[in-house]
């Protein structure tokens, strides 16, 4: 895949150490331009009100201002940069927390580094990233609650249908355009309205439960 341009990532981690391994991981791809460092939550936000990053890599369990309740932040702050949470916790209750809070990916500390890199990498560019280990915790988590709320395709559009499979496939409001030949702001009215009749709270949500139920069309999208 050919870019244009480097992306501008911005860390928000309260343990200096993770923070120099990550800044030299990120050197190791000419992809990746690190704009800045922040050791909590509230010194993050505001660093990234004003530097404004493509990426930004945040941690779950921070003192003061804890992860959840800074991704929260970020998003009222209405930035347009992607979040993905690096965290060591893989407890089902953080990860749905976090997706629900507007998260575009969750990956565990505990990766290899050239693992964690290449997903880094694919969020980047536009794709959801959920570490391997922690798909079957999050699909479960959200069958469950869909076989209680009765959860069904019925009341999609065929329209609202090809976007919930480009979701399943990873794809970012800008990908999904492209792919259906549509407008940016098109896409995401209809994301608005299928988490709505689906009773959703995010795309990511829908994404991991449009792959639990096989909808995950055939796509060589986002990597071209």
């Amino acid at each position: 895949m050919n870019i244009a341009s480097t992306s501008s990532v911005l860390i928000i981690d309260d343990h200096p150490l993770f923070r120099k391994g990550v800044s030299q991981l990120l050197a190791l791809n000419d992809e990746l331009h690190l704009i800045g460092e922040a050791s909590s939550g509230e010194e993050g936000l505001e660093m990234a009100k004003g530097l404004e990053p493509d990426l930004i890599l945040l941690d779950l369990n921070m003192k003061g201002m804890n992860g959840i309740e800074t991704l929260r932040a970020l998003r009222e702050a209405d930035l347009a940069a992607r979040i993905l949470i690096l965290t060591v916790s893989d407890a089902a209750d953080d990860l749905v927390a976090a997706i629900r809070a507007g998260a575009d990916g969750y990956l565990l500390k505990d990766m290899e580094p050239e693992e964690l890199l290449e997903r880094i990498v694919e969020a980047q560019r536009g794709r959801i990233v959920i570490s391997e280990s922690l798909n079957g915790l999050l699909a479960r988590s959200l069958r469950d609650e869909a076989q209680a709320a009765e959860r069904s395709l019925a009341p999609l559009t065929d329209r609202e249908r090809d976007i919930l499979g480009c979701l399943a496939n990873g794809l970012s409001n800008k990908l999904i355009a492209r792919d259906l030949n549509i407008a940016e702001g098109t896409v995401k009215v209809h994301i608005k309205n299928l988490l709505k009749k689906l009773k959703f709270r995010s795309r990511l949500e829908a994404a991991v439960w449009a792959i639990d139920q096989n909808l995950r069309p055939n796509s060589n999208s986002g990597s071209r």
